[in-house]
């Protein structure tokens, strides 16, 4: 029996527009196990990255509970949630992310400064990330002199050189053409297999959801259906 990984208990989000409350998140209800693939899927103003986001801590819930393995996120201060997504969280971005100025090593390397990694240790890590994602020949050029599949595999490095339990995704083949899309998804299906880490992944593409274990349906704040595949 696979351990449930990920918990949550009518999650709500609202923003506020002036003096209006606008509920982007309307009760959220859900269960990821350890090791899942999960697709979150939906049309624009669905509420899928703003739940993104929630779960990974980088915007506070309005009401309701996030639990993580034993970690009761959604009751966490900041300085508490930056610790917590250091050890435990990695991001894949659409944008990317990447610092122009840097290598992609040196991209790849920072997320290893801010953790307090020693400097004669985090050039290999970093290295090491990026033979994982195939692009250790690139590893001096900058994101201007990479292709978009390219950088998103160095974003894609960034994020696992932690070694972290959950990685989450927002849209990682939004800007990449149908080819490159499905070698990033084929790349990221091979990293769930081979190190069981937990995948969550929003998407508005039906071909990306197809690598997913399980595919989330969500419109208007709320999930509509659960299909697992």
């Amino acid at each position: 029996m696979k351990l449930i990984f990920i918990q949550v208990r009518d999650l709500k989000k609202d923003f506020k527009l002036g003096k209006t409350d606008i509920n982007i998140l309307k009760g959220i209800n859900l269960d990821i196990e350890q090791g899942e693939m999960v697709a979150l899927l939906g049309p624009s103003g669905s509420g899928k990255s703003t739940f993104l986001n929630v779960l990974g801590g980088l915007v506070p819930p309005t009401s309701g509970e996030i639990m993580i393995r034993d970690y009761r996120i959604s009751d966490m201060t900041e300085n508490q949630l930056c610790l917590f997504r250091r050890e435990h969280l990695g991001f894949i971005f659409q944008s990317y992310n990447l610092i122009s100025t840097m290598t992609a090593m040196e991209n790849v390397a920072l997320a290893l400064t801010f953790a307090g990694v020693k400097k004669e240790i985090r050039k290999e890590r970093a290295i090491e990330a990026l033979e994982v994602v195939g692009l250790v020949e690139r590893m001096n050029h900058k994101p201007s002199e990479l292709s978009g599949g390219q950088q998103q595999r160095v974003s894609i490095a960034r994020a696992l050189v932690n070694h972290p339990e959950i990685i989450l995704a927002d849209e990682p083949t939004g800007n990449l053409d149908s080819k490159t899309s499905e070698d990033i998804m084929d790349m990221i299906s091979r990293l769930n297999r081979e190190d069981n880490q937990t995948f969550v992944i929003v998407t508005h593409d039906p071909e990306a959801a197809k690598y997913c274990s399980k595919v989330i349906h969500m419109r208007d704040g709320v999930i509509e259906r659960s299909v697992s595949q």
